[in-house]
């Protein structure tokens, strides 16, 4: 793992192929047991939905860290592609639900299933994936697998409420912060780990979990830092939203610790205008610069990275341990 901070354009983390390759000719599997499951071939809608999601899904990273994880030992179970389907299946739920929620016109550079559908369709196709979800890990008939990914799906919920339920912004503190990442994209991360060592490697479940969690905060701090560093084209929403919508994350909770009154209230003016322009939100994006919110938020994300890392000590050495070491690597380098 890179231990100093690079350069745009500086040759850093390994290609996700590169991560993928133990694990590569199962996880080709995964897409073709995502519909499986969802589809429905007596229902156009249904298929429909389905297929604009499936075309528009991301790099597989859940179904990555549950196939190595059921891969430690060597000896990975069936049931692995299944349940790294299921971990994405939740995860996709949570995509369709929030974008339905905060009303995003795209995702990943695509049209977001309330723009292309409808609001309604996209609630009811969110519970349409987690109830196929749920009713894969009742075939499986195992309670385990579904003791941990309920425990992380209500997480993730309760995570959402309270992100709703926060009035004033700017009074949000870190360590609400650390909560609320750690109920929404933590868990989840942590729970994909663990049901992957259930499936070949039950005695690294703990340490797989902690890595996934770890990993989660790290992961959701470099999203957040992509919000003010990068454009569009890399991450697939337009530059800003975090502000433009209002939403405060570690850059800005760090940077108005130091803020003088007269930088704060060029925050409060963005926060208390509805549709704040380009140039006001560019004007805070270099507040937070200056003041340091970014260089925090990078320092903690290397904490979280090396607290991962150190949950690898007790996984046996090889190509498998590699990955999940360059898996943090490939999130750090996100945030540039």
């Amino acid at each position: 793992m890179s231990d100093g901070h690079q350069t745009p354009g500086a040759t850093v983390a390994p290609a996700l192929a590169e991560i993928q390759f133990p694990i590569r000719e199962r996880l080709d599997q995964v897409p073709d047991e995502m519909w499986r499951i969802v589809s429905d071939p007596g229902d156009d809608l249904i298929r429909e939905v389905s297929r604009h999601l499936m075309g528009m899904r991301g790099k597989l990273l859940r179904p990555t860290l549950t196939l190595l994880a059921s891969s430690i030992e060597g000896t990975p179970e069936p049931r692995a592609v299944p349940l790294a389907a299921v971990g994405e299946l939740i995860h996709l739920a949570t995509l369709v639900h929030d974008d339905s929620v905060d009303h995003s016109p795209l995702r990943r550079g695509r049209p977001t299933v309330n723009a292309l559908f409808t609001h309604q369709v996209a609630v009811i196709f969110g519970d349409h994936l987690y109830a196929r979800a749920v009713s894969e890990l009742a075939r499986l008939d195992d309670l385990e697998p579904i003791r941990v990914l309920s425990i992380a799906s209500a997480s993730m919920t309760l995570g959402e409420l309270r992100q709703l339920a926060s009035y004033d912004a700017l009074a949000f503190t870190e360590a609400e912060y650390d909560r609320l990442i750690q109920a929404k994209t933590a868990s989840l991360l942590g729970a994909v780990c663990e049901v992957g060592a259930l499936a070949g490697a039950s005695a690294h479940r703990g340490a797989m979990r902690r890595f996934g969690e770890r990993l989660g905060m790290a992961f959701q701090i470099a999203d957040d830092l992509l919000d003010y560093t990068a454009e569009a084209a890399v991450t697939g929403k337009p530059s800003g939203l975090d502000l433009r919508e209002h939403k405060v994350t570690l850059p800005l909770i760090a940077a108005l610790r130091e803020m003088s009154p007269a930088a704060r209230g060029r925050v409060e003016v963005l926060f208390a205008d509805p549709t704040p322009s380009d140039a006001l939100i560019e004007e805070v994006v270099g507040i937070v610069t200056e003041c340091g919110g970014l260089e925090y938020a990078r320092q903690r994300g290397d904490r979280f990275a090396q607290e991962a890392e150190e949950a690898l000590a007790t996984l046996p050495a090889g190509p498998v341990r590699t990955s999940f070491t360059d898996t943090l690597s490939y999130v750090l380098d996100r945030r540039w």
